[in-house]
This record gives C-alpha cells, structure tokens and sequence, in this order.
C-alpha cells in the first residue's frame, strides 16, 4: 500500500502542477522558462554535458504509443510500404491468414470489453515470435504471431505524459530496440554493445539469463567496466525488485564480485536470490541478512567493492527515484546513470502500466528541474528495451545476409522493431523530431563521443547503419515547451487483459501537422532502366550524405523472393532480376525516401530512361529523359503530395533528352511525384523523399 500511496502521491502533485496545462513538473518549467531567458548560446557541444542518465522502460513499440502523434512517421506514413498482394502493411492478415486487422484504439476495446485502458497484458516477445511477426521483411506475421491484440495503440488522452514530453523535447522516429527478440539481449545490447554467446554455446537472444543460478554469466565486457577502468564516474540507481533488468548482474565479473559479497548470507550466490530473501523475511531476518551481506562487502577489495556500490547495490522498495533525486541535490550524480525501475515502475504490459510508470519518469524530471544547475548539463535518454508484441509498421533496417556478428539461425539478430525514444535536455527543447536510424548502440556510442571511452563489440555494420544521437541535439539554445492536457490518476489495479479489434475496422487518424525537424546526415538517390540484353533493370543508388544510408527493395513482382538491403555511402549498382519481362519494385530509405519501378520489357517505354539529380543548395530535383525508342512519348509528372502544384506534360520526341525540374522550397524540400507514359500503361515511376540542406526542417 505504501508504494501505490506514493504513486498516487506524486500524481496528485503532477495533477497540482498541470494548472497552465502541463503535466511537467513545476520545477522543470521553471528551468525550462529560465533556459529560454537566457542568451544564445554559442561554441557549445557535448563537451558540455556533464551527466548523462539513460532510463530504459519495458516493451512497448513506436505506433504502439506514438503511431497518433502529429508529425512523426505514425500511421499517416507516406512511405508505409505494402505487403505482399498491393495491402498495406497497416492491413495485417489475421490468425492463419483469414481476415485483416488494422490497428485500433486500446480506450474503444476497454470500453467494448468494460476494462481498463491502462492494465492491457504481454504478448510473445521471443526470439521466434519476433521471427514470425517480422516474416522475412514482409512485415505481415504480426497477427499470426503475436494475436490481434498487436494491432492496440494509445493516444494523446491515454498517455499524456509522453506525448508533452515529445512536444516539448526531441522524438526519434527511427529509433530501433537492438534485436528482434526479448529483453535480456537488447539490454545486453544497452550495456555492452552487442548480444554474443551463453555459456552453453548459443546465441544470447532469449532470457537465458534470468536462470540465475545455473548460468555462469556472459565473458565480454561490458561498456561500465570501461567506464571503472578509465576511472569515470556511472552508478546504476535500482531497488529490492529490479525486474532483472539491469543486465550486468547476468556478466561473469559481476557475478564473481556478487558470490563473494555473498558468501556468508545463508546460501544464496545471486543478488536476485538474495533481495527475494529479504523480501520475504520478518524485520528480524531482513536485519541480519543486511548484515551477513555487510560482512561480505567488508572483505572485497578496493576494485570489487566499487563495482559492487555502483552496479550491484540495490535500494530499499520505493527508493530508486528518491536515490537518484539525493544525488542529485547533493551535487553527486555520477558521470553515467542507469535508471533500472522495479516492476511496478517498468511500464510492462505484464507488470506495471503507462500511468504508473509515469510518475517515476515524473520524479526523475522534478528532480533534475529542482536544481538548475544539474539540469543545465545533463542530457536524459528514455527509450524501452523491446517492443513485447506490439506492431509497428516501420521495417527495421537488417544487415546482408552473412554479415559478421548479426545473424543467428539464418536470420538476422537485429535491427529489431521500432521503440519510442525521447531526447530529454536543455538542448533537445522544442518539439523536434529527429529520423536519423538509431538503436541501443547508439547510445553507447553517444557515451563513446562525449568520454572518449571506445566500445569495441559494437559491429561495424550497426556502426554504418545507426547514428550516435549527436544530431537529435542542438547546442546553440534552448526553446520554450507547449502546454498540453492534464494529467489523470493511476486507476486500481483491475487484472489483465487482451484487446479485440471492433467489428467495424478504420485506420487510425494521425494527428495533423508537422514539427520541426532535426537535420539528417542523408541524401539518397535512386534511378535507373531496363536493360532487355541481360533481363536485369540496372539499378544506380547514390547518398551524398556524410551518413550510410540503409535502402531495403521490395520485390513485388517476385524479383527475388524476399525484400533485399544495402547500405549505400557513395555510389554504387543494383541489378535487380527481371522475370518474365515484368518489374514491380520499390526501394525505400530513411526520412521518407522512396522510389517506385514498374514497367515491361514490351511496353513503349520499355526503353526510357530516367535519371534524377538533386541540388541540396537550391533543393531542387532535376529530372532528366532519354528516349532512345522510335516514337516520341508523352510524360506527365505530377506531385502526389507537398504543394498544389499542376501537373505537368512533355512530350520527348524519338531520340531527345529532356530535364525537368521540380522546385521543393515551399515544402521544406519535401516532395512526393508521380510519373507516366500516356502510351505505356504498364510505366510507372513514383520519387518521394526529403531533401537536406545541412538546416532544420519540418516533417512531412
């Protein structure tokens, strides 16, 4: 009761605070007020950072909470790719195929099925299950594998925590979990920069771990004991139930120190065996236990008790927010921070809720708030380790096959689905979105930039497909937050409980708009023609950006068998098959990037070529046409989306070239175009994408 009392506590507060329409603390509005009032800011960096906290939730997916929120790549996508048979892939085949499930609101099937919103319970998130659900990069086995309660999203009013929090600071929207399994490997991922091998020989991509006292603990090291080695400062802030979520307890030299801290408390060798003890034991007990471990800590060295003091210690219930809060106003919050929330406060689905979640994260923003001084130089990731069951429609990037280090079983390890991620600092104010491709790596290396500490098992491909976060930041100044809606209460815990879709079935409504946009390292490029000699389209991919590209082509007229990838840094070639003289394919990018290719080797345009070049400067798209055939063709180039502009006709004689241009400036160098034959019905092309200029924009 004193837990759920103090849940309620800190909600009320919030409640108090929410009288200008807010549901942050009052402490952080008025350091986020203050942040505005002070001049620009100039020649800052991440040098200027001086403590990074990293609070990792459990298992929720990106649509699953944000697929609503405006201006973000929800389900208004215009880049949501299409299954197999010209579905969308918002359009998932029901249980063995029959049916089809669109995603639908969590507060309609709680009112439908009188439950409550906030109590929805887990799904498969197994190493197979994730398989399945992601079917080759078809991205249509989410029903078959995980039931139609995937297909359950929040919104605004259910989460409102979030969404303010999203307004008010930075939103990833290509922020990946690390592998497409469950949570042990993807907070390996966090820890250590990769998932490698048990004790038993196998891939590490399931819970193995949590059988405690039979697993003898993973040999790498992990990026903390880098951290200790160069004598940097990173404690992880967890109580009695840490949900065994914090992954270093399951790594070899941990695990050493624990068994000799714990050598005289009657039997135990885990600090999960341990606290469950105690948990278990009258006052008496828990004192002398206390004191058995106290005895145990006396005898480690220098070196083993530092390591048992900031990974290993756990705080009594209730005490890992007010923990991290002493710190913080003691002026002794370490370097790194690991927020590892017990289950109550993890927001699994199987164990806690949105609501109740809410006010750890609400804690640890008043905290930070309440002292200005720290909150001016700490930089908050909250993300989630996995996405349980939960859809999202956004395909994760996945490395060729047989890249080094990132399959298992045939398949690849990761990337895994779309997690939320939220950029919480004085230099993430302003309600942006950043769509660099990121993943739990990508906040060690984060860490790597700002310390200088390296990570050597993070894989050179992840390193090539993912970011480092630096571009979600900006360090010239800080922007006032918006009001939003008040905060509700954490309703009585009522049990769990699955979802049905409603009998009558819609795509949700995204909230409309768009925000402003963090610049991205990209400029990808794709064109190319049909070559009838060798019955291949010879596919000619380009990125002008400082950052790889990952591009994914899906093969809808059976090109090949399942959707192919490739990273592109530069230039390079793609011959893409063509089978029984017809091609369908589509090749999509990061930020909207999209070619479509359809056409046949006996159409009148068989033979056109069509070649793009981009002027970032003037954020222009450059059409260029050549028709080596013997009669003339008539084009019509019209825009889909981004301006009213009318489309255009030209005619290109037997044997001419001719250039169009498309000018993006009053879309933000956003642009979305159609292109046809009016004597090749079978000629398709569609060009959509963003192009970058090195400044921030705003979504489409």
């Amino acid at each position: 009761m004193a837990a759920e009392w103090s849940r309620r506590r800190v909600l009320g507060a919030a409640a108090g605070a929410a009288v200008a329409g807010s549901l942050l603390p009052p402490s952080l509005q008025r350091a986020l007020a203050a942040d505005a009032a002070r001049p620009a800011r100039g020649g800052e960096g991440p040098a200027d950072i001086r403590h990074v906290v990293v609070l990792m939730q459990e298992n929720r997916s990106f649509d699953h909470y944000f697929g609503t929120l405006r201006g973000v790549r929800g389900y208004a996508d215009r880049n949501a790719v299409e299954l197999p048979g010209g579905r969308s892939v918002y359009e998932q085949p029901g249980l063995l195929g029959l049916g089809t499930v669109l995603p639908f609101p969590v507060r309609a099937a709680a009112a439908a099925q009188k439950k409550d919103l906030q109590y929805i319970g887990a799904l498969d998130h197994s190493w197979l299950g994730g398989a399945v659900a992601w079917h080759g990069g078809w991205m249509n086995g989410w029903v078959t594998a995980k039931t139609a309660a995937t297909m359950a999203h929040y919104d605004r009013q259910d989460i409102p925590l979030h969404h303010e929090l999203a307004d008010t600071f930075t939103v990833c929207d290509a922020y990946h979990s690390a592998i497409h399994s469950s949570t042990s490997p993807n907070r390996n991922h966090l820890v250590s920069g990769w998932t490698g091998f048990e004790p038993s020989g196998a891939r590490a991509v399931g819970n193995d771990a949590y059988e405690e006292d039979t697993h003898t603990g993973y040999t790498w090291t992990t990026y903390p004991e880098r951290l200790e080695k160069a004598g940097r400062s990173w404690r992880v802030y967890q109580e009695w139930d840490n949900f065994t979520d914090n992954n270093l307890e399951f790594f070899a030299g941990f695990k050493a120190v624990a068994r000799k801290a714990l050598g005289k408390a009657d039997g135990v060798h885990t600090m999960t065996a341990f606290y469950a003890k105690a948990a278990g034991a009258d006052e008496a007990g828990r004192a002398r236990l206390q004191a058995l471990l106290e005895e145990g800590v006396a005898g480690l060295d220098r070196g083993e008790r530092s390591l048992f003091e900031r990974a290993l210690r756990r705080g009594a219930p209730g005490s890992t927010a007010t923990a991290f809060a002493a710190d913080v106003a003691a002026g002794t919050l370490p370097e790194v921070s690991y927020l590892v929330p017990s289950a109550a406060d993890s927001e699994h689905p199987g164990a806690s809720s949105p609501a109740a979640s809410a006010t750890l994260v609400y804690r640890v923003l008043d905290a930070l708030g309440g002292h200005p001084d720290v909150w001016r130089h700490t930089a908050l990731f909250l993300t989630y380790d996995e996405n349980d069951g939960f859809f999202d429609h956004v395909p994760p990037p996945v490395p060729p096959p047989g890249t080094d280090g990132e399959f298992w079983q045939g398949l690849p390890t990761g990337l895994g689905i779309r997690v939320p991620m939220l950029v919480i600092s004085p230099w993430s104010v302003g309600g942006y979105a950043c769509s660099q491709v990121f993943d739990h790596t990508s906040i060690t290396r984060f860490l790597e930039r700002w310390t200088g500490i390296a990570e050597p098992n993070i894989s050179a491909w992840r390193r090539t497909v993912c970011g480092d976060l630096t571009t979600a930041f900006d360090f010239s100044r800080g922007r006032r937050q918006p009001a939003v809606h008040r905060p509700g209460a954490v309703p009585e815990f009522t049990g769990r409980w699955s979802p049905w879709p409603p009998l009558h079935q819609a795509l949700p409504r995204q909230e409309p708009g768009s925000r402003p946009a963090r610049a991205l390292p990209y400029q990808p490029d794709a064109d190319g023609g049909f070559d009838p000699g060798a019955a291949v389209f010879r596919l000619a991919v380009r990125n002008a950006g400082r950052a790889s590209a990952h591009l994914a082509l899906y093969p809808y007229a059976k090109e090949w068998d399942a959707p192919q990838h490739r990273e592109v840094h530069g230039a390079g070639e793609w011959d893409v098959p063509v089978k029984g003289g017809t091609y369908q394919f589509t090749v999509t990018g990061p930020n909207g990037f999209r070619r479509e290719f359809a056409g046949t080797a006996r159409g009148a345009a068989a033979a056109l070529g069509i070649a793009t070049r981009i002027d970032a400067a003037r954020r222009t798209l450059h059409l260029t046409v050549t028709n080596p055939g013997r009669a003339a063709l008539t084009l019509t180039l019209g825009p889909l989306a981004y301006g009213e502009a009318a489309p255009r006709t030209v005619t290109v004689r037997a044997g001419a070239v001719r250039t169009v241009a498309h000018d993006t400036r009053d879309a933000h160098g956003w642009y979305d175009l159609g292109l046809t034959v009016a004597e090749d019905a079978s000629f398709h092309r569609r060009l959509m994408g963003h192009l970058e200029n090195g400044e921030e924009s705003v979504t489409g």
